[in-house]
């Protein structure tokens, strides 16, 4: 079977390759660079706990040490502090511990991940390989890249990681339509002591800037080592930010936050962040696919599209492996464009209806009622990975959902939505997180068994309901890894959790119930395999 072709070595493209090579697929990666990134200190992203934990597991890399987990988010206006939370749970709003997002160097990140993709045998970089033609057929993908010498690369599918300008996408005559600069943003990375250590910042309207309805909306986000990343909101139009503007507006921040003199920094790296919105409108095309900024662009009010980039990756990696190993499923190959488009497509529009409310235009000024502290959450919702601008999306309305089962039972994760990460008995006794045991290819079988975690499992391995639950586990008709734990939100005792391997939850079952145990299963992977048909999205 020939590789899956990955075009573009970007984060996106770097986590697919290694989410496929952890469960035996073997991949090329067409880096049309050098193979190295440059050091641009005013690149950052910010990704949510759950995108974290997966580039974590991937790498191998404690991506804590090499970013900035926030101590907390602090929102002013003018000189009102309108919201503080600190990181411990102590926001009454959001029940629960609040789980810090992770501010990181965009080259950081891809270095973490080419470091682990070379240490991959399954994985082969070439770099300086410009794609400029796709052909396909029943059987397989034929990529040309041209360089000094034009190399064919033959793969059993491709994937386009390769950015906005996406050569995948244009080849594969697939439309992108969308909004262009929906805003605009001035950027510094500097080394410097501000009022708030560890802790986030969205300053609108300070006091020191009175002229402009955006002029005055500042974020400041943490990185390691005393560095900050500050952007500011630009008004609307093509104006050029030239270096004296972008140092005048350091100094001016900086001496507003401290109410005096400017105080000593230096200045790392500047730039413009140009936000535009747009969506493919197909992500399939038979054995082509679109992942990340080729397929999806969005990033205003907080929204960050590599966060999404990466989920898209994780969703289509199992799915991938699954074709790779035992046959194309059509209908599991489909549902990544079904599943993945619809959470982008509803993220951007919820950011397009909160634009005209937040930035002082539009009709939609009752979207929130009241005020200042309501247009503060939303745009606290999209920095902090809650509400409709933020919260991971779930696949409600999957094709791969279960018809309803006699045997389905409620908890606090809605079919579709990921799951809650806690801590569960592996087959080997060990006791690890939940997430830990994703994005192998496995189903996952979760039985809520409240007690065990005190007792040896030898001791009820063999016991109650768990040998026939083996069994049911055994039968189903994928691969799959039985866990015990605890509790699990809203869970009753000896509910039975099914979960997807990029971490969804497929349904919870009351006790064990093997009929729809296997349904459930089966529904998961796309329902009862058709030999020989070949798709083609239109």
């Amino acid at each position: 079977m020939d590789p899956v072709i990955i075009v573009g070595a970007g984060p996106v493209g770097l986590t697919l390759a290694l989410a496929l090579a952890r469960q035996e697929v073997p991949c090329v990666v067409l880096d049309e660079g050098p193979g190295k990134d440059e050091q641009r200190p005013a690149r950052t992203v910010v990704l949510r706990e759950d995108t974290a934990a997966l580039v974590a597991r991937l790498t191998g890399v404690p991506l804590a040490e090499a970013g900035s987990r926030w101590a907390g988010w602090r929102s002013l206006r003018r000189k009102q502090v309108m919201r503080e939370i600190t990181f411990d749970g102590t926001d009454p709003s959001s029940p629960g511990p609040d789980a810090p997002p992770l501010h990181i160097a965009q080259h950081v990140l891809t270095g973490a991940l080419r470091a682990a993709l070379a240490r991959e045998r399954l994985v082969k970089v070439a770099v300086d390989s410009r794609l400029d033609s796709v052909e396909q057929e029943p059987s397989g993908v034929t990529a040309h890249t041209r360089g000094a010498e034009g190399t064919w690369w033959r793969g059993s599918y491709l994937v386009g990681c390769d950015g906005p300008r996406s050569t995948v996408r244009k080849l594969q005559d697939i439309r992108f339509p969308g909004r262009t600069a929906v805003e605009r943003h001035a950027v510094a990375a500097l080394r410097a002591e501000l009022p708030w250590p560890d802790k986030a910042l969205l300053h609108r309207m300070p006091p020191w800037r009175t002229s402009g309805p955006t002029a005055g909306e500042i974020t400041a986000r943490p990185l390691p080592d005393g560095v900050w990343r500050l952007d500011w909101l630009l008004p609307p139009g093509k104006d050029l930010v030239t270096p004296e503007l972008l140092v005048a507006r350091v100094r001016e921040t900086l001496a507003g936050w401290s109410a005096g003199p400017t105080p000593p920094y230096e200045l790392l790296d500047t730039g413009v962040h140009t936000v535009h919105h747009r969506l493919a409108r197909r992500w399939r095309a038979g054995r082509v696919f679109l992942a990340g900024d080729a397929a999806h662009l969005l990033g205003a009010l907080g929204t960050q599209g590599l966060d999404e980039g990466l989920r898209d990756a994780d969703n289509l990696a199992w799915k991938l492996a699954l074709a790779w190993h035992h046959g194309p499923h059509e209908a599991l190959l489909d549902s990544y464009q079904t599943e993945r488009r619809a959470v982008v497509a509803a993220r951007l529009r919820a950011a397009d209806q909160a634009l005209p409310l937040l930035r002082g235009g539009g009709g939609l000024r009752g979207y929130v009622r009241g005020s200042a502290r309501g247009h503060d959450t939303l745009l606290t919702d999209g920095h902090l990975g809650r509400g409709a601008l933020g919260t991971p999306g779930a696949y409600a309305d999957s094709p791969l959902a279960p018809p309803h089962l006699d045997g389905e039972t409620p908890v606090a994760t809605l079919p579709g939505a990921p799951v809650v990460d806690v801590r569960v008995t592996a087959e080997d006794g060990s006791f690890v997180r939940l997430r830990e045991r994703l994005g192998r290819g496995a189903l996952l079988v979760v039985l809520v068994a409240p007690g065990t975690g005190v007792w040896e499992r030898k001791h009820w391995v063999t016991a109650g309901i768990m040998p026939r639950l083996a069994a049911a586990v055994t039968a189903l008709p994928n691969p799959a890894e039985l866990l015990v734990a605890e509790n699990y939100p809203g869970a009753a005792p000896h509910t039975v959790l099914l979960v997807r391997p990029d971490g969804h939850l497929v349904t919870a079952l009351s006790g064990v119930r093997p009929a729809d145990l296997y349904t459930a299963a089966e529904a998961a992977l796309g329902g009862p395999a058709k030999a020989g048909v070949e798709a083609t999205v239109s």
